[in-house]
Order: C-alpha cells, then sequence, then structure tokens
C-alpha cells in the first residue's frame, strides 16, 4: 500500500476532493466541433464546422460527406469518438466501418488507427452486450458478448496483418483475452502456483502476456497495461501481487477515475481479509468520484457483509440494513441502471421483499450485462430462489446449479446454491443426491448444511421408529444414521456459542436433539428442551411483554436489596469503629436485623421470579412443557413434573384463544393423564382418581384413564372394588392389549401356587393372547417367560433327569425373553428374566450381575435392586447385597416382608462370615420387621426362631474377650423363645419344612445349646468377675486421657482465638496509621501544590507560581565577582578560576525507579547536598525553596537531563525565567554520553552553568531581547522526524 502523505492515503491532498478538474475523464479529448475542410474550394483553408455536441441520430449523411470531401483518419475517428461520446457506440463502429471502405485505396497504415478504434468499441459493446441470447435467437441476432468479441477479434487480426508491433494492439489484445476468460467458468479453484491447465487459466496466461509486452513497449509508462495486469493476477488468485499493481498505478497516476485503481485496491484488500481497508479505498474512490456506481454498490455490500454478526433483533441490524440499500445500492442503481452488481444486490432486496418480478427483471440483468462469472452466479441464484418460493422445483434446480457452475460447479462452486439444490432434492424426494451435496458442504463446518444434513438423518431415524419394522440390518443402519445426525446437529450447537460467528439459534435443531437423546440420554434430551424453553421465554417476553406488575415488583425488590446492602457496609464501617461494648452490641444488633431483611428480600426476588416465570411459561408451546412434565416423570421428580404439566393445561387454553386450529382438546386430555399418572406415582391416588374420573366423564372410551382406576382400586381394596372395576374393564374391552396385560397382572397377583404351568390361569390367558390376538404382544411373551421361569425354580432336581427337565424349562423361558427383546431391544424385563435364568441355572452370576448393572438405570423398578442384592449375596460382597436391598427397600416398598426377609438373611451370612454378633443382631432386627409386616406367614416366624438359635451357636463359642454376660444372657433368653416358636411351627398343618427336622432342630436347642450356653454364662461371669479391676482401671484410664485431649483441645483453641484477635488488632492498628501517615502525606501534597501553584486570575486555571529573585541576581557573574565570592571563602581556585564542581553519584538505596543498572539516572551535584561550602550556589533563600521543589521533582520524573535544568532555573531572574526555562529545556535534548569526558578536557562545559545557547537566551531575555525562535518540543523526549518518501 502507498505511504501516508500528509494525512491521506495513497498521496492525495485536499484539493483532490475540492478539485474535480485534475480528474480526467473518458473522452475528455474529443473536442466539442470539427472543422471538415472543403474539397476543391475557392479558399484552401475554406471549411465546415460540424458541431460534435449535436450530432444527427443518422450518420448517413455525415458520413457521405465525409467521404466526398476525401476527410482523413482523424476526421473519421473524431466523430466515431464523439458519437461513443454520446454513449451510441452503434453508430460510431457504423461510422469506423464506412471510414475503412473510404480508405480501402490509402496505405494500410493509415487504417491502423481505424481498426484499433474499432476494436476497443467492440469490446466496449461487449461489456454491455447480454451474456446469453434471448429464447428463439442465435448468438448474432441477439448481439451477445460473444458475437462482439469474435468481431473484435476479426478486426485485431486484420490489424495485425498490417503491423503486429502496433502498440496500441498489445493492450486491446490483452482485454480481450481478459474478457473471453470472464466467460469460462471456473473449474477448479485457482491458488498461487498452481498448475492448473484449464481453458480460463490459458486465456488468462495469454492476457498476462499481452500487458507484459505492453508495458514492455511503453518501458513502463502504460498504466492501463497496468491496470489489466493486476486485473489478470486478481482473476488468478494472486490478491497480493494484484494489490501491488493497483497501488504502482494509483502511485503514478492519483488522477486516475476512469477506471479507478482504488477499486482494485479495495477488492484485493477484502479477498486478503482486510475489510475494513477495502472499505477505506472504496470511500476514498467515492469522494473522489461521487458519482461512482461501482463504489456506491461495493460499499453498500460492505454494509451489508458487516451484519453478518448481527441478530435481526439486534437494533442496529436495521438501521445498517436501510443505510445500504438506500443510500449505496439504490443510489448505485439510478446512476447505472445497467450496472450488473447493482442489479444483483437490489434483485436480493426486493425478492425479499417478495417483489417478485422486479427482482426476476433484474436477476436477468444481472446475467446478462455482466462479465464477472461471480455476479451472473448472483443472478442465476436470484432467479432460483425466486422460482423455488414460487414452486417451481424444476426451474429453480435447473438455476441453482447454473449458479453453482458459474463458480466452478463441483469442486469449487457457490456455496448457497449448492445448499439451495440440496433443499431442492429433498422436495424432490431424492434423499441420497441431498445427502451427498450436504456432506460436502458439513466438511467445511457450515454451519446451514450440517443442519439440514441432522434434520435429514433425524428424519429418517424417526420414520424406522415410527415404522415399527425390526430388522438387523436397518437398525444398524438406523444407528449410524442418528451418531451421525447427533454430530451434525450438536456441531451447529457448538457453533452458537462462538461469539464471532454470532450464528442465530434455530429451536427445531434442539428439538430434533432432543427426539434423538430421548430414549438413551434422557437428561441431555431435557437440556435441550430447557434451551429451547429459555429462547421461547425471550420471545415471548419481547412480544407479550406478560407479568409486568410483577416485573415492576422484581425491580422494586432488587432496589431495596441495594440500599439494604449499602446500609449494611454502612453498619459494618461503624463497627469498626465503636469504642464501647455498648455501642458495639447496639450496632452488631442493627448488623443482624439488616442481614435479616436482607435475607427476606433474597427470598422474596426469588419468589418473584419464580412467578414472573410462571407467567410467560403459561404463553409456550404446551406440548413442549408436557414434554419436559414427561422426562421429570421419568427422572421421578414428580413435583417439578407436575409443575410442568399444570402449567401445559392453562398453556392450551391460550394457545386455543391465539390459534382456533389447535386441537386443544386433545391436548387438554393428553397433559391431563400425565398429570394423574404423576399424581399416581407421587403417593396421591385420589387427586388421580379425580383427573381419570374427569376424563372418562369427557370421553367415555378413554380405557387408558379405565385402566389406571382399575389398578388403583386394585392397589387400594384387591378383595373387592379392585377386582369389580377390573372385570368391568375386562369385559368391556377384551381385545385391548393393554387391558390384557392389566388383567394378567391381576391374574398373576391373585392366583394360587400351581405346579403344572399348564393349569395356570395366567399362563393360558396370556397363551390366548399370542394365539388370538398379536403373537408379537411383547407383555405376554415376557408374562410367560416369568411363568416359566417360577415352575423351573420350583421343579426337582433330585436325579439328572429333573435336573435336564428343569434346565430344558430355563431354556424355553430364556426364549420367551430373547423373542421379547428382539421385538424391543429396550424390554428392560425381558433382559432382567435372562440374567435371572443365568444366575440360576447356569450359576452364572458375574454375566448376571453385568446385565442386572446395565438396566438398572434404564428400569427404575425395586425388582432389579433386589435381583442385584440376591447376585451379590451369591458372590458373597454382602455389603453391596444390603445396599441395593436398603435402596429396594427406599422404593416404595418400606414394609416389603420379602426385602426385609432378604436384608435378614444377608446379614445373618455376613454375621456368620466374619463371627459378628452385631450382624446377627441386625438380621434379627429385619427378621423380626418382616414378621411384623406378615404375622401370618409360618416361615417368617421360622427365620427368627432360626436366627436365635443361630445366634446362639455363635455366641458361645467366642472366646471371653470378644463377648459380654449381658448377649450370652440375651442369647439364652432367645433361644428358650426359638425352642418354644419350632415347636409350635413342627405341630401346624403346613410347616415350611418337614415336622421331623423341626422337631430334631428344637430337641438340639433344648438338649445341648441351652446346656452350652449355661456352661458359657458360668464361664464368662468368672472371667468379667476376675477381669473386673483390670476393666475399671482401664476405664477411668481412658476417660482420664479424654479429658486430658479435650482440655488440651479447649486450651489450644483458646490460644489460638486470642492469637487471631490479638493479630486482628495490630493489622487494624496498622491500618490506621497506614491512613494516618497517608492523610498526613496528601495534606503535605496539597500544601506544597499550594505553595508552587497560583490561580491565574485572567484564564481561572492554575499555573506555577513565578519565582523569587534570588540572592545573586539574574546575571551571569562575572570575572571579578567570581573573585569576590573566592574571597568571602567561595569555591574559586587560586588562580581566580571558579573550581569544577564535583559530581556525586547517588546511592543504590536513593537510585529511582529500582533501575537495574548501579548508576542512577539523575546525577547530583556535591555542592548541592551536605557540604558546607555552598555558598558558591546562586540564590538564598530562593535558591533553597527551588532546591526543595527539584528533590520532589526528581522524585516523579526521569526525563533526561533533569539536574542540568534544574540549574539553569536556578541561574536565571524572576522574569527572565520562562526564557531560561525554554532555553533551558532546548539544552536538553543534547545528548549527554561524553559530558565527563568534555568536562575534563576543556574544563568550560562546568555543571551548574548554562550550555552556550542556554546562556544565550538567557542573556537575551535578561536584556529584554527576545531568543531565537525556539522550534524544539517541549517534551523531554525529542520525537521521532517525519519518513523521507524518497
Amino acid at each position: 500500500m502507498a505511504s501516508l502523505r500528509n494525512g491521506h492515503v495513497n498521496g492525495h491532498v485536499d484539493a483532490f476532493a475540492a478539485d474535480s478538474a485534475r480528474f480526467r475523464k473518458r473522452f475528455a479529448d474529443v473536442p466539442n466541433a470539427i472543422d471538415i475542410y472543403i474539397k476543391g474550394g475557392d479558399a484552401a483553408d475554406e471549411a465546415v464546422e460540424l458541431d460534435l455536441a449535436e450530432l444527427p441520430e443518422d450518420a448517413t449523411e455525415l458520413c457521405d460527406m465525409i467521404e466526398s470531401e476525401g476527410a482523413g483518419k482523424r476526421v473519421w475517428m473524431t466523430v466515431a469518438l464523439a458519437y461513443a461520446k454520446q454513449k451510441n457506440a452503434s453508430t460510431a463502429i457504423d461510422i469506423l466501418k464506412k471510414g475503412l471502405e473510404a480508405m480501402s485505396k490509402d496505405a494500410s497504415k493509415e487504417k491502423l488507427p481505424l481498426l484499433s478504434c474499432l476494436c476497443w468499441l467492440y469490446l466496449w459493446k461487449s461489456r454491455e452486450a447480454p451474456r446469453v441470447a434471448s429464447e428463439g435467437k442465435s448468438s448474432s441476432e441477439a448481439e451477445t458478448k460473444d458475437f462482439y468479441l469474435q468481431a473484435s477479434t476479426a478486426t485485431l487480426n486484420d490489424a495485425s496483418r498490417i503491423n503486429p508491433a502496433f502498440p496500441p494492439l498489445f493492450l486491446a489484445r490483452g482485454v480481450l483475452y481478459l474478457l473471453r476468460a470472464s466467460l469460462v467458468s471456473p473449474t477448479k479453484t485457482t491458488i498461487p502456483g498452481s498448475q492448473d491447465q484449464s481453458d480460463r487459466i490459458e486465456t488468462l496466461k495469454q492476457a498476462m502476456k499481452c500487458f507484459e509486452e505492453a508495458l514492455r513497449v511503453s518501458g513502463g509508462r502504460n498504466m492501463m497495461a497496468l491496470m489489466g495486469k493486476s486485473r489478470v493476477l486478481f482473476s488468478l488468485g494472486r490478491f497480493a501481487d494484484s494489490l501491488q499493481g493497483y497501488q504502482e498505478v494509483l502511485r503514478k497516476m492519483p488522477n486516475l477515475t476512469d477506471p479507478d485503481p482504488r477499486i482494485g485496491i479495495g477488492c484485493c484488500f477484502w479477498q486478503l481479509g482486510f475489510k475494513d481497508d477495502a472499505k477505506g479505498a472504496w470511500e476514498r474512490a467515492l469522494v473522489v468520484n461521487p458519482s461512482s456506481p461501482i463504489a456506491s454498490v461495493l460499499l453498500g455490500i460492505h454494509l451489508l457483509a458487516s451484519m453478518a454478526h448481527m441478530t435481526p433483533s439486534d437494533p442496529e441490524f436495521r438501521n445498517t440494513y436501510t443505510k445500504a440499500i438506500t443510500q449505496y445500492i439504490q443510489k448505485s442503481y439510478k446512476i447505472n441502471q445497467n450496472n450488473p452488481l447493482a442489479c444483483a444486490a437490489l434483485g436480493n432486496f426486493l425478492l425479499a421483499r417478495k417483489g417478485m418480478a422486479e427482482a426476476d427483471k433484474l436477476a436477468r440483468m444481472a446475467i446478462e450485462l455482466t462479465d464477472i462469472n461471480a455476479i451472473a452466479s448472483d443472478g442465476w441464484y436470484l432467479l432460483a430462489k425466486k422460482e423455488h418460493y414460487g414452486g417451481d422445483i424444476d426451474k429453480a434446480r435447473d438455476c441453482y446449479r447454473k449458479a453453482d457452475d458459474a463458480r466452478g460447479g463441483e469442486q469449487r462452486g457457490y456455496l448457497p446454491a449448492k445448499f439451495g439444490l440440496a433443499q431442492v432434492e429433498v422436495l424432490k424426494s431424492n434423499i441420497p443426491t441431498a445427502e451427498y451435496l450436504l456432506e460436502k458442504m458439513a466438511k467445511g463446518k457450515n454451519v446451514e448444511a450440517m443442519a439440514l444434513l441432522g434434520t435429514i438423518y433425524a428424519d429418517a431415524v424417526f420414520q424406522y421408529q415410527a415404522s415399527g419394522v425390526k430388522d438387523e440390518k436397518a437398525a444398524s443402519l438406523i444407528n449410524d444414521q442418528a451418531k451421525k445426525a447427533i454430530t451434525n446437529l450438536e456441531g451447529v450447537r457448538i457453533a452458537w456459542k462462538d461469539p464471532k460467528k454470532s450464528i442465530p439459534t434455530d429451536t427445531s435443531v434442539l428439538l430434533n436433539l432432543a427426539r434423538l437423546y430421548e430414549v438413551d440420554y434422557p437428561e441431555k434430551s431435557l437440556a435441550c428442551l430447557n434451551q429451547v424453553e429459555q429462547l421461547e421465554l425471550v420471545q415471548i417476553e419481547k412480544d407479550h411483554s406478560p407479568g409486568e406488575a410483577i416485573a415492576q415488583e422484581s425491580l422494586r425488590i432488587e432496589t431495596e436489596a441495594k440500599l439494604l446492602k449499602a446500609e449494611v457496609e454502612r453498619i459494618k464501617a461503624e463497627a469498626k469503629s465503636a469504642e464501647n461494648d455498648e455501642q458495639k452490641a447496639d450496632v452488631e444488633a442493627q448488623k443482624v436485623q439488616n442481614n435479616t431483611l436482607l435475607a427476606e428480600n433474597e427470598v422474596q426476588r426469588t419468589k418473584n421470579e419464580t412467578q414472573r416465570i410462571a407467567v410467560l411459561r403459561e404463553y409456550l408451546p404446551p406440548q413442549l412443557l408436557n414434554n419436559m412434565g414427561c422426562f421429570h416423570y421419568r427422572a421421578e421428580r414428580f413435583d417439578q413434573a407436575r409443575e410442568m404439566f399444570q402449567t401445559a393445561l392453562t398453556a392450551c387454553v391460550k394457545a386455543g384463544e391465539n390459534d382456533e386450529a389447535i386441537d386443544s382438546d386433545a391436548l387438554v386430555t393428553s397433559i391431563s393423564f400425565n398429570l394423574a399418572r404423576t399424581y399416581e406415582a407421587a403417593g396421591m391416588p385420589e387427586e388421580a382418581k379425580k383427573i381419570y374420573q374427569g376424563l372418562l366423564q369427557r370421553h367415555a372410551g378413554y380405557t387408558d384413564a379405565s385402566a389406571r382406576l382399575a389398578y388403583i382400586a386394585l392397589k387400594q381394596d384387591p378383595t373387592d372394588e379392585g377386582p369389580r372395576l377390573e372385570k368391568e374393564l375386562y369385559n368391556s374391552d377384551p381385545a385391548n392389549l393393554d387391558v390384557r396385560a392389566l388383567h394378567g397382572w391381576f391374574l398373576h397377583r391373585s392366583k394360587r401356587r400351581m405346579l403344572n404351568p399348564q393349569e395356570d390361569p395366567e399362563n393360558r390367558h396370556y397363551k390366548h393372547t399370542l394365539q388370538q390376538h398379536d403373537k408379537h404382544d411383547r407383555y405376554s411373551l415376557t408374562g410367560m417367560g416369568n411363568i416359566l421361569l417360577a415352575h423351573a425354580r420350583e421343579m426337582r432336581r433330585d436325579t439328572e433327569a429333573d435336573k435336564d427337565k428343569r434346565r430344558k424349562q430355563y431354556s424355553r423361558a430364556v426364549e420367551f425373553f430373547i423373542k421379547g427383546l428382539l421385538l424391543d431391544p429396550q424390554n428392560a424385563y425381558a433382559a432382567q428374566g435372562i440374567a435371572i435364568a443365568l444366575s440360576e441355572d447356569k450359576r452364572d452370576f458375574p454375566a448376571a450381575l453385568k446385565i442386572f448393572s446395565q438396566i438398572r438405570d434404564t428400569l427404575r423398578d425395586a425388582s432389579v435392586s433386589i435381583n442385584l442384592g440376591h447376585t451379590y449375596a451369591e458372590l458373597k460382597r454382602y455389603q453391596h447385597s444390603i445396599d441395593n436391598y436398603e435402596t429396594a427397600l427406599a422404593k416404595d416398598r418400606t414394609n416389603d416382608p420379602q426385602i426385609l426377609a432378604c436384608l435378614g438373611r444377608v446379614w445373618l451370612l455376613k454375621g456368620k462370615t466374619e463371627r459378628n454378633v452385631f450382624a446377627m443382631r441386625t438380621s434379627l432386627d429385619y427378621a423380626r420387621r418382616a414378621l411384623e409386616s406378615s404375622p401370618e406367614q409360618t416361615h417368617f416366624r421360622f427365620n427368627v426362631a432360626f436366627v436365635q438359635i443361630q445366634i446362639a451357636q455363635l455366641i458361645h463359642t467366642l472366646p471371653e474377650g470378644q463377648r459380654v454376660l449381658k448377649d450370652l444372657v440375651q442369647a439364652a433368653t432367645d433361644l428358650d423363645e426359638a425352642i418354644e416358636e419350632l415347636t409350635r411351627i413342627a405341630n401346624e398343618k403346613n410347616p415350611p419344612y418337614p415336622k421331623h427336622d423341626i422337631e430334631q432342630r428344637a430337641n438340639m436347642g433344648r438338649n445341648t445349646m441351652r446346656k452350652q450356653l449355661e456352661r458359657a454364662v458360668q464361664a464368662q461371669t468368672e472371667y468379667e468377675e476376675k477381669n473386673k479391676e483390670k476393666l475399671r482401671h482401664a476405664l477411668e484410664v481412658r476417660e482420664r486421657e479424654m479429658r486430658e485431649r479435650e482440655e488440651e483441645r479447649r486450651k489450644a483453641e483458646l490460644i489460638a482465638t486470642e492469637q487471631a484477635r490479638k493479630l486482628a488488632q495490630e493489622r487494624e492498628k496498622m491500618r490506621r496509621n497506614d491512613l494516618e501517615k497517608a492523610r498526613e502525606y496528601d495534606e503535605q501534597e496539597r500544601l506544597r501544590e499550594d505553595e508552587e501553584y497560583i490561580k491565574d486570575p485572567q484564564t481561572g486555571e492554575r499555573r506555577k507560581r513565578p519565582q523569587r529573585r534570588g540572592g545573586g541576581g539574574g546575571k551571569r557573574k562575572k570575572k571579578e565577582d567570581l573573585e569576590e565570592s573566592a574571597d568571602e571563602g567561595g569555591d574559586v581556585d587560586t588562580e581566580g578560576k571558579p573550581k569544577p564542581k564535583k559530581r556525586k553519584l547517588q546511592r543504590k538505596s536513593q537510585a529511582s525507579g529500582g533501575s537495574k543498572f548501579k548508576s542512577a539516572e539523575i546525577v547530583v551535584d556535591s555542592e548541592s547536598g551536605e557540604e558546607e561550602g555552598g555558598a558558591g550556589r546562586a540564590g538564598s533563600s530562593g535558591a533553597s525553596s527551588l532546591q526543595s521543589r527539584s528533590r520532589a521533582s526528581s522524585r516523579r520524573t526521569t526525563s533526561r537531563g533533569g539536574s542540568r535544568g534544574r540549574s539553569m532555573e536556578m541561574a536565571v531572574d524572576g522574569e527572565a525565567g520562562a526564557a531560561a526555562r525554554k532555553a533551558a529545556r532546548k539544552g536538553r535534548r543534547v545528548v549527554e554520553d561524553d559530558d565527563e569526558e568534555d568536562d575534563e578536557e576543556a574544563g568550560d562545559a562546568v555543571p551548574g552553568r548554562l550550555s552556550p545557547l542556554g546562556a544565550a537566551a538567557a542573556a537575551a531575555a535578561a536584556n529584554g531581547t527576545p531568543p531565537d525562535a525556539d522550534t524544539s518540543m517541549g517534551d523531554a523526549f525529542e520525537p521521532p522526524g517525519p519518513a523521507d518518501d524518497e
């Protein structure tokens, strides 16, 4: 880029903008009139003046006159150019053709200028000719660009035959090749240095050779050739080289405006990514030529491009868009309605305004008039969108392809056109073609392509899920498509977070992601729905502004919160300054009160915010709220689910009021059912029954509501009301599979134990369902598997035949489960049945454990935890088993006796393995709880007695040191209860075990174990008596140690508290001292500034106080004065010369700024410090005041030559001080690197004296004569001078 000169880019000055006459316009050399000499006239100079400003439309008579008078080539060319100046190029071409015919007998070289001019006119016409012929016309009839290029080629060939070295022909041929290349669509991305051999690249290379030859012939002075070369480089993609060429043209011809190199400079900057620089170049072009249509439209396009990072809701969006269209693009179109770029840009605007006819016209003009492929591509794209909007898909597809081909086609192409083509292919149901196009675009991280591609994949997944077809290959393909859909849609979601792109969010992307995540990742699905909710709430707040009263209340509460926080801070400050305990107590009470108010304020603010969101949610789509409630229900967050469903019901009412097309009744029915299910799951069956009954009143045939009512009745009254309702439901709709499933569940709960599965009514019911209704009913298949599993569990296994029969029954059960899984891979109950079969039949507990662990998160049922507990118990991982049983017990089965019995069994196994009496006691507690839950069950009574006997067996075998007498006595008592209970159980009708075995166990406890416990009690009593004193002493020692440790801990806390208090006091004291010192320092600084500065009475500004006159006057001492001062004890040597002042370095501790160099930045005079021989300094009281200010100034500044400047100030009089200081500042620019050597050698640059320049200035000021003008800078550092342009 050219250097900046005088504040303007590219060497322009303000005169260029003011004096437009300096810019040459096209055809400026054509005169307003021309003389045509009459052939054979009376006088030799007799001529006819032809007014070229008012030419006839028909030039036939004019041509005949010129031909009859035998005018030369100059006349023919001048008249032709006059017509061309009036934009009548066709007549100009006809005149040149007649001129060539008239000069057919002349020498060939005389024709060269006419041929050259004719060639250029053909090229000009080519720029304005249509790109393609209209329908039904040939290229010659339509006079297209190619027609004029062929004519130009023929003319150029004729001229080359006459003189191929004619200089204007090189430039014309280069332009011809350049225009020919513009009509060839690019096929590949042009990269600098690439070896692309396409026709377009070869044509551009030929144009480059022609322009270089024109430059060579002209010695580098042909700027049009340099412009052409730059244009070729731009077309080849070598934008940096092209930029250098355009800048060279502008540097050599700054007045050139037609063509304007600034346009090319801006285009190069744009392609290189410097869009602000491009804008600057185009703005400069518009300043130079306000009527430039190209600069105007390019600036408008720049503004439109700047809107890419704005959202439509941005306030600047509308203003920027309006400015781009009205101020630039429309202006460009009005200047030149044949400007193809303006036509394309304005057509896009009209298309957005639904002005289809006007947009169609402008798009076709852009296509026909341009010689740039990119603009033609824009025109075709506009036509494609217009046809797309109109529904003509075939025409739209054709135009999209042409727009893409104009920019390079498949390998390069135009991304919006490719995207539109993909949309058209989707509408035409050519999904594979659309996927192919979008996948190529998605590789470049195009957000729109990724969104559409992800939507296509997601739609395929949803269609497969809705079809219900179960095919293994299809399922694998759909899983791959689901992964691709998630990848693309998540990529779009990530792109939204990039602040540089400012891509607006699309709720459809989030909704598709939510559906894809629904089964496997419900939490992610809910997160997507939450994001949709937030977007909708923002839009609702803008459109409707509901809850204004709540918003105002929230604002009031927030204001009160700020005031309360300020009050709390004030109270904290008062607490620190409180002097006595009473004041501190009052402040602390006030502080507590304010904190309480602040907490209440925060609670109220949160409440108001919740209310505001609740009001806004009523305007949300009810489907969204319903889906969010379903996810909360699945996650067992029933309170949130209930809130969502209730809000959705309110939203249904509002949606029905706003849109009558919505089926609000269907929505209300579904959402009400979901709300009732939530009440049911939350343990509120009465509320659920009310909703179900209300639904049945509105829709009597609503089977699902009837089924839920029957189920609740079966749970609440399993003997009377429940079976009656279930029977009525089953008889009303026996073919309904859901009703049959409920009936099967009822049969399972109410049936008696059957040894033969063929006689089981539940088994017959499932078999009938599969045979008569639906052989793929998943509930019946799973139920059949469970029945066979339970029967196999009860089968005998005494012989090998029994075992083999049992294994076959397990295999049949597994077959049903596998079939259920094939129909529904998410059937967790079927998977659980397979795991049970593995653990019971194969004893493959690790494999079963793996399956149970996988379905635990999917199936939130207590049965999974129970089965995990069984499996862990078999693997002897008792603590894991206990944890799972406890989890199952907490899931709505607080008093389930089976789980309590299982817990008792595991604690018993744990106690026996670890020989732990506590675990055995815990087992006994669970066995008793199970008995309390179901006292009529005999086997629970047996369990209690069995655990009591096990405790007795364990405790008498323990050493005396591991047991206590109390446990032995309790075990003996429990043993007696167990013996009595076993005796009663053995005498019952149906004991859980054979009567003989139970009686034998009771007799063993009565005869053997009782005596063993008696002996153990006696031995334990003797052991504890012997060790009683030792135990008491050990207990006392332990208690004493615990008291001592507690006392030490308390003392340590007191010491730490006291140390913290002292440290806080010291810190507070230090803080106060620091504040006091800071105040004192500020006061001293203020007094110093008041002493040093005064207020100017005229201007009111603060300025330095004028310095007082010193004792020695302002004039420089003469030699006699120096001798007198020497006699008085001054520093004057014996020869009458004053002694040079010595310099001393500051101490390292006094070095300013912490410099890393040993020597300080300021060298202090030896006599300005503590030496007593200081009488030689000029001034007394004034000097001391100046000296103190000098030291203060040295602490604040680090300017070069600071000490020298202060010495100068001391050596001048009060009135001459300003001039002296001015001279002193000038002297500061003198580099002091060699000062010390100069002092030693010459002795005339004495520290404390003025430099010659400063002395002269001071003397002149003292004598009342003004010194020489000071042109130096006022700062201590010299700024760099302006850089040389040459």
